[in-house]
């Protein structure tokens, strides 16, 4: 201001309307400059109500005040805290250093608020309509607050610096011209990022971005029909958590919490794709009630994501994909009825060291689980799967899943091989369950000792044979390496012939088998 006393003056700038000089006379106070009028339609910032020149006061004072107001009265801090003021014009800040505390209730600004590379101790705006909030390279030393705010054109905060805490509960942030409702990219958070009952329009961008305690978007809706992602945070780093779960709604529903019996609850949901690939999160991603709105063009996207620990307690996306390709987590906490079907779950790397499920999940379904994990056969999820279930003690179900496993491959073996591959399930389950080698063994060498004792064969040359001995006979055929001093020593003829060739055969079947079974077994072991 270029007209009026000088800082150390006791008197206001002539060039100050009535409604600006008495903004200065509170900022020297340190007081509330409070011009409501005390009803609540009049006084709603985002509603239609004009507001006068007597609620207005223009950006530029305001400018003058934040960088180089006057002093503040003996004993007093100065600090701008204003409710229910319209600011005309654009509330340019860009690059400058504001020292004193700076708070805006249920304000109405009539452009954009600009705040690029300026420096500030704490900035809370609450409850005010903005048209777009230019804040790139912004530093604060505590927190920036924007709950219950409106933005027309969008937030921008690329490479910003948040000292303590952001607050977004409960913001409505439309998108700008690129498409974004928030553009935070680069953005560094001291402590927590709260976005609770956020309302996003638009793409919301947190793209290496760091959180220094956790990210929460309970209850929060995000929608983007515009392009395929609604939120876009690939190399996320949040030391803590991540939470897209539900938020309580109403007084007694406390922030960050989980909600009372009987509070009424508003879920997480997204209507667009999420994009998370290589991640950092310290201690959980936790989607427990989620809901995911995707096209087929669409995926949840958790490439190469490392946490301790994975809640997937959504609901079921009705479309689109989720992968989980590469990832790497401690504890997998899901439910049965969360996961998409075939074709539509990609879990190549993904790896896994507990289950740990919510309800009932058996084995069958879990087996349905890795089968829908890739269209093609991929040893890989039965390996991690069966090393997870053996590593808990269990050890039948393991086998389960690697006999699951060699199902899988079978189908991809040409005729030949899917023969040998029925032959070996049927006999042995392909090694991993060997007691049915003893079985067969058992059937055979029974139904072979009733057939040869029903007819004796002439020796091959008299008087160099042992004795006719019909259950000695049928186990050496079967056995295809011992030798039990039978087989060579008697003339069979026709259908004999061809019934001894077959135990022969049939041996050598359940011996290969069996061998194959014990030699996975000694790898395993």
């Amino acid at each position: 201001m270029t007209d009026g006393v000088g800082p150390g003056g006791g008197e206001p700038p002539e060039d100050l309307t009535a409604t600006e000089a008495g903004m200065w006379q509170a900022f020297r106070n340190g007081s509330v400059y409070d011009l409501s009028s005390g009803d609540t339609v009049v006084d709603d910032p985002h509603g239609g109500h004009p507001w006068g020149p007597e609620r207005t006061v223009r950006a530029r004072v305001v400018c003058w005040l934040l960088l180089d107001g006057p002093p503040a009265l003996a004993g007093r801090v100065s600090s701008l805290k204003l409710v229910g003021v319209q600011i005309s014009g654009a509330l340019d800040l860009a690059g400058g250093t504001v020292v004193p505390y700076l708070e805006m209730r249920a304000c109405r600004f009539e452009r954009d608020v600009l705040l690029p590379e300026a420096r500030f101790t704490t900035v809370r705006m609450v409850d005010c309509s903005i048209p777009r909030l230019e804040a790139a390279r912004l530093h604060t030393e505590g927190d920036l607050h924007l709950p219950r705010c409106r933005f027309l054109g969008g937030i921008r905060l690329t490479d910003a610096r948040i000292g303590t805490d952001l607050l977004l509960n409960q913001a409505i942030v439309h998108r700008d011209r690129s498409g974004r409702s928030i553009a935070a990219d680069g953005m560094n958070v001291g402590q927590d990022l709260q976005a609770e009952m956020l309302e996003s329009h638009g793409e919301l961008s947190l793209r290496s971005a760091t959180i220094g305690v956790s990210l929460s978007l309970r209850g929060a809706r995000l929608v983007n029909p515009y392009t395929r992602l609604a939120l876009n945070a690939p190399q996320l780093t949040v030391e803590r958590s991540l939470y897209l779960t539900p938020a309580g709604v109403g007084a007694q529903a406390r922030s960050g919490m989980t909600p009372a019996r009987g509070t009424r609850i508003q879920r997480f949901e997204c209507q667009g794709g999420v994009r998370l690939d290589d991640g950092r999160f310290g201690d959980a991603v936790d989607f427990e009630g989620a809901r995911f709105v995707l096209t087929d063009e669409q995926e949840l996207s958790l490439r190469r994501v490392q946490t301790p620990e994975l809640r997937f307690l959504g609901e079921r996306p009705a479309r689109g994909k989720v992968v989980l390709s590469g990832a790497k987590v401690v504890n997998l906490m899901d439910r049965a009825d969360s996961w998409p079907g075939p074709g539509r779950l990609h879990m190549g790397g993904f790896a896994y060291e507990n289950l740990v499920p919510r309800g009932p999940f058996p084995l069958a379904l879990r087996l349905r689980w890795v089968d829908a994990a890739s269209a093609e056969y991929n040893p890989e999820p039965y390996e991690r799967l069966a090393a997870v279930l053996r590593a808990s003690g269990e050890d039948e179900d393991a086998r389960e899943v690697l006999l699951a496993k060699q199902r899988r491959r079978r189908e991809s073996l040409p005729p030949a091989a899917k023969l040998w591959g029925y032959a070996q399930d049927w006999t042995v389950a392909y090694g991993y369950r060997p007691g049915r080698a003893a079985v067969w063994m058992a059937v055979l060498w029974a139904c072979g000792s009733l057939a040869f004792a029903r007819f004796d064969h002439p020796p091959l040359k008299s008087g160099e044979h042992p004795a006719w001995n019909p259950p000695l006979f049928a186990l050496d055929l079967l056995l295809p390496v011992i030798d039990l001093g039978q087989v060579g020593f008697w003339q069979l003829s026709g259908g004999w012939q061809w019934l001894s060739a077959a135990f022969v055969l049939l041996g050598w079947i359940l011996a290969t088998t069996v061998a194959a079974g014990a030699t996975r077994t000694l790898r395993r072991t």
